[in-house]
């Protein structure tokens, strides 16, 4: 079979029996896993990173920073499809729990995301002028405050090209969500070669979406890195 003849097959299936619907879907799922997977992996990232730069002085501390050891090594240390089918299939059956396969993979990428996040965001907290702090603390302000009023803010402004790595490598990642029943572009593209008998174009295609995605979260970044650095002038 020719290049034509397979472009034609291709056009046909995607436009004519609507296989693009099933494109937009997985490329939707596919920005929503990725999206509020960074999302939550920011917010819990930062919690496990202020834990992990709080002084060690108390056992409390002592004990929530070996907890977040623990937590970031399991997470580091597994494939996430791994994390994906033992939650999917084992940890949410035996605790009863019964949600659809996009919100499984939103949370499952989130607490990966996480691991991840909480040691960028420590290297980011910890470039930020210990100074900072210790003026917040010497202005009666408690150290949950101080950080996430003031070292927090100023740390995500030198992590913010990592961050939007961290993004695209949550979009590339997304293409195991299928192991869990989950519709994303793989999955799409896949409907698309099942019906042509011919997988080479379809998957071309898939490739050019996945790196005109990357290419605009990467201009997205760029653009906020100057905008940052406009107001920093500024000010």
């Amino acid at each position: 079979m020719n290049l034509g003849i397979k472009v034609t097959k291709f056009i046909e299936v995607f436009i004519d029996y609507g296989g693009y619907k099933s494109v937009l879907t997985g490329l939707k799922n596919t920005l929503i896993i990725a999206i509020l997977g960074l999302a939550i992996g920011i917010v819990l990232g930062t919690v496990i990173a202020s834990v992990k730069v709080m002084p060690k002085y108390k056992k409390s501390v002592q004990i929530l920073n070996k907890i977040a050891d623990f937590y970031v090594g399991v997470f580091r240390g597994t494939p996430v499809v791994v994390q994906l089918l033992v939650g999917y299939y084992v940890i949410l059956p035996l605790l009863g729990i019964n949600i659809d396969s996009i919100r499984v993979c939103i949370m499952i990428f989130g607490l990966n995301s996480a691991a991840y996040v909480s040691e960028i965001m420590r290297s980011g907290i910890m470039s930020v002028d210990p100074g900072q702090m210790e003026a917040g603390r010497s202005l009666g302000l408690g150290f949950g405050t101080v950080m996430m009023k003031i070292v927090v803010p100023q740390a995500v402004k030198n992590i913010l090209p990592t961050l939007g790595n961290e993004l695209i490598a949550l979009v590339k990642e997304t293409s195991v969500v299928s192991f869990v029943g989950a519709q994303d572009l793989y999955v799409a593209f896949s409907y698309i070669g099942a019906n042509t008998y011919e997988f080479m174009v379809p998957y071309l295609v898939m490739a050019v979406i996945y790196i005109v995605i990357v290419f605009i979260i990467s201009q997205l970044i760029r653009l906020m890195e100057r905008r940052l650095r406009r107001s920093d002038r500024s000010n």
